[in-house]
């Protein structure tokens, strides 16, 4: 009797488990022929993948709620009941997958094991396509049968669509020196369109006045290459690469190794991909793996992740097969950084030159390791363009660091209760009247003198890159301003001890901190005062430059628009930003007072160089340096006559990276430019002194 209470709660359990099994098939089976035979679906492939796991690890744990019409006891398929089926020589079969570098350890270590061998083991590693898998039979050398994957054992008949792809060859060998393929010979590849080619024909379609969405460049070629007129698929941009041999007739006429396979596929005349790399160490292989992640953006067709594969086909296909995934490859999965969620209504952010931006709040969900709830939406026309609307499931990317953004609304999942979303006609936050300038896209807030887009404004003026006054944050400037002991920027510098300590978080140290910083603003050089009083336009180049011809900010503040023209690099446009900024009378107020306030205007210090050390030499800076900020190491640089760039090219002659540098410390090795730390800074200072 003592375990019937626990025999009770796992059979529960099992029900639970049972009813969620069969809840999941059912939505792994419908957004299947979403993705596969409509070529529309409503969720990502990050998505997809998490409900297909649960249903695994459910089924793994429990064999006895497996069903065989179960998807986990099939390879997907992308089967399209409108065309005629065609039989695979082999079945064509999806792969295991990997979300971590040890996940494909631990795949190794099984190979190992189920090989019993101490033998090294080599690998190539090739882009994971976003595209569609397409099997492609020669008969003596003439393109006979094209077909999509299907099932993996069943594919669709696209030999004519397929024949209209320029990347695939009619006849093999194109080039009459190649070898000579065997009388029967069967290739594996993948159809894809570009991104370059997908913007283009994007473009196209809407010239000629075709308002179908296109959502991807993924389901964009997966339609085209399953049209019924052929011609449809040969106006789309359509590019095939090859990544294997499925079946021949004559095995010793092919290669026994994938990397020998790739060379002899492009001997042919197929196009394969130049991102595939072989190994022979496991680790140098990871290391290669987790650099791809970040270069994946810059290549002109989508991928997913890498896929790693024995190079040596004996050992292969020796292997077998475990489930429905060969033993011997392995896909390396790319955190997601694509994602669907609901649109849950609309907010409206005003910045420090009055623009405003609406932003999504959304249904939170997790994409690129963290927890997103907000997206912008950049502005109202590109919201009417996109045809976003509130209630819409909408699509969500997060690159790397890069702050979120809805890609478009999924058409298919609406219900007719979504609500269009209007733009404003007045500033929600001071009620003024919005506008529009001419020629451009984006919304004003009419006030200059609008109290979030004061608050914007402070909170710019006291942060990294302008006045880098630490201790003051957002929250810290609408707790001055909410109390009334600031009105502009230029009040900071009227604070005092006895003002701060009644506030709230503010104890002795902060106190003595704060003033301490405040303090030392008051000295900073001319060009980021420039930068942080938030002209348009105006950042830290044309700051530098200015400051070479003004000696002063009241000379800045009183020159003329035919004056600031006939500086080179300043045009027209710049100028009449500038007077018209300084010519507003709450500006002019605004500048009195920092000057007043003890503030330096003027440009003495940057008369000449203290050197010519690096005359000549372009430096680029990334990451947190250990004991001197950016700033401070781009004065170091250009008082010894060297510049300083903000992006990396072929001409740059130095990198110096800190801590957490980002896609420039990339672009370094990429172009092979040197790269120093801040001691390699220092050290070549001290020899180019010797």
């Amino acid at each position: 009797m003592t375990d019937q209470p626990a025999q009770l709660t796992d059979q529960a359990e099992l029900e639970a488990l049972s009813k969620r099994a069969i809840d999941l098939r059912e939505q792994i089976r419908f957004h299947n022929y979403r993705y596969s035979v409509l070529s529309s679906p409503l969720i990502t492939d990050a998505e997809y993948d998490a409900l297909f796991d649960e249903l695994d690890a459910i089924e793994k744990a429990h064999p006895e709620l497996v069903t065989p019409d179960s998807p986990t006891q099939r390879v997907g398929s992308d089967l399209d009941e409108r065309l005629p089926k065609v039989t695979h020589p082999e079945p064509t079969l999806s792969l295991g997958k990997a979300y971590t570098l040890d996940e494909i350890r631990a795949w190794k270590d099984r190979i190992v094991k189920t090989l019993d061998t101490t033998a090294s083991l080599s690998y190539v590693v090739e882009p994971k396509f976003d595209g569609l898998t397409t099997v492609l039979t020669y008969t003596d050398g003439v393109l006979t049968l094209g077909a999509t994957r299907g099932d993996g054992y069943v594919g669709d008949d696209v030999t004519a669509n397929t024949r209209t792809i320029r990347t695939v060859p009619l006849r093999i060998p194109v080039n009459p020196d190649g070898p000579t393929p065997p009388h029967k010979l069967v290739i594996r590849g993948e159809v894809v369109m570009h991104k370059s080619d997908f913007k283009a024909f994007q473009e196209k379609m809407r010239e000629g006045g075709d308002e179908t969405r296109y959502v991807n460049a993924r389901n964009t070629a997966s339609g085209a290459l399953k049209q019924l007129d052929a011609r449809i698929t040969a106006s789309r941009p359509l590019t095939m690469y090859a990544f294997g041999i499925v079946d021949t007739d004559d095995p010793q006429a092919v290669p026994r190794s994938q990397w020998e396979t790739l060379n002899y596929l492009q001997a042919l005349g197929f196009l394969t991909s130049k991102d595939v790399k072989r190994f022979t160490d496991m680790e140098d292989m990871l290391t290669y793996i987790k650099d791809f992640e970040n270069k994946r953006h810059s290549l002109d067709f989508e991928i997913d992740g890498l896929v790693v594969k024995l190079d040596d086909l004996p050992t292969y296909d020796a292997l077998g097969v475990v489930g429905k995934n060969p033993r011997g490859a392995i896909a390396y999965k790319f955190p997601p950084e694509i994602v669907s969620t609901k649109l849950i209504a609309v907010s409206v952010n005003v910045g420090r030159t009055g623009v405003l931006v609406p932003a999504a709040e959304l249904e939170p969900i997790f994409v690129s390791g963290a927890t997103i709830r907000q997206a912008t939406l950049n502005n109202f026309d590109d919201v009417k363009r996109k045809d976003v609307r509130v209630g819409d499931r909408v699509m969500l990317k997060r690159a790397g660091e890069v702050i979120p953004f809805v890609i478009g609304p999924v058409v298919a999942a609406r219900t007719g209760e979504e609500i269009e979303i209007v733009p404003p006609t007045e500033c929600p936050f001071c009620h003024h009247p919005t506008i529009r300038r001419e020629g451009e896209v984006a919304l004003y807030c009419s006030n200059d003198e609008c109290p979030e887009r004061v608050a914007r404004s402070i909170e710019y003026f006291v942060g990294r890159g302008q006045m880098d006054i630490d201790g003051l944050g957002m929250k810290g400037v609408r707790q001055l301003i909410e109390k009334g002991l600031i009105k502009d920027e230029a009040d900071l510098f009227a604070l005092t001890k006895e003002q701060l300590e009644p506030l709230e978080g503010y104890a002795e140290t902060k106190i003595q901190n704060l003033l301490k910083n405040l303090e030392a603003a008051k000295q900073r050089p001319l060009d980021r005062l420039i930068v942080s009083l938030g002209i348009p336009g105006i950042g830290t180049t044309v700051a530098k430059l200015l400051v070479k011809y003004f000696v002063s900010l009241d000379a800045l503040r009183k020159t003329t628009v035919e004056e600031l023209d006939a500086i080179p690099s300043i045009g027209p446009s710049t100028a009449e930003t500038i007077v018209e900024w300084f010519t507003k009378p709450h500006n002019g107020r605004f500048v009195d007072k920092l000057i007043a306030a003890g503030l330096r205007t003027d440009s003495d210090q940057f008369a000449a160089p203290k050197s010519t050390l690096f005359d000549g030499m372009t430096f680029v800076l990334t990451g947190t340096l250990p004991s001197m900020t950016r700033d401070e190491a781009a004065a170091l640089i250009e008082a010894n006559g060297g510049k300083v760039s903000g992006s990396v090219s072929k001409k740059t002659s130095y990198v110096v990276a800190g801590d957490s540098a980002g896609s420039k410390l990339d672009k370094a090795r990429e172009l092979n430019v040197k790269i120093l730390d801040q001691a390699g800074l220092l050290a070549l200072l001290e020899n180019q002194q010797s």
